[in-house]
């Protein structure tokens, strides 16, 4: 791996432990195992751009990992269920979300674009797959795609805040189990 990805690979993660102003360029550095100048060779600007370049990856892996699951094989309710109980690291939190909690990413207007983007991405995403699920009547006709996607987005990032409080993945797990139950077609048990 380059100096460069090592970089943002680092930032990346740090930023999901420790936050930005928590992240400073001595740990990027020390974790990435380059030397002093390697930073300002690679990115310019400093820490902000370096920054950016990991936002920028961590918000693409998320529509990538996403995409990969709503876009898979299923009704839309099966491809929204997979969705809600892929795998994740449930206690470390959302690297995307963890980032809406962070006051200088999100006074930051370019830091805060790849997070915004990718959280407009994903609504749109679900609420497409809710339109097609009321098309073809597995769906209520009352539901609205938009309010849906918003609940299924508020559900896994707010899962997160509640399992990391307790300690324990139990409250996301039941938090997409009763979405799913709410969601379920009418002649169809929740799965």
């Amino acid at each position: 791996m380059s100096t460069s990805e090592r970089l943002i690979e680092s930032t990346r993660e740090l930023l999901w432990e420790r936050g930005y102003v928590g992240t400073s360029p001595k740990a990027i550095l020390e974790r990435a195992g380059a030397g002093q100048g390697s930073m300002y060779h690679h990115f310019k600007g400093g820490k902000p751009d370096l920054a950016l370049a990991a936002i920028r990856r961590t918000a693409e892996e998320m529509r990538a990992t996403a995409g990969g699951v709503l876009d898979g094989p299923g009704t839309p309710y099966e491809r929204i269920a997979a969705y809600l109980r892929r795998e994740r690291e449930v206690l470390r939190g959302c690297p995307v979300g963890r980032l809406t909690m962070d006051p200088d990413v999100i006074a930051d207007d370019a830091l805060r674009a790849p997070v915004d983007e990718t959280l407009d991405w994903l609504r749109e995403h679900i609420a497409r797959i809710v339109e097609e699920g009321r098309e073809q009547g597995e769906f209520t006709p009352s539901l609205d795609g938009e309010e849906i996607a918003a609940a299924v987005v508020a559900t896994v990032q707010g899962g997160y805040v509640l399992a990391r409080a307790s300690g324990s993945p139990t409250a996301f797990d039941a938090a997409v189990r009763g979405l799913l139950a709410l969601l379920a077609p009418h002649d169809a048990p929740a799965r």
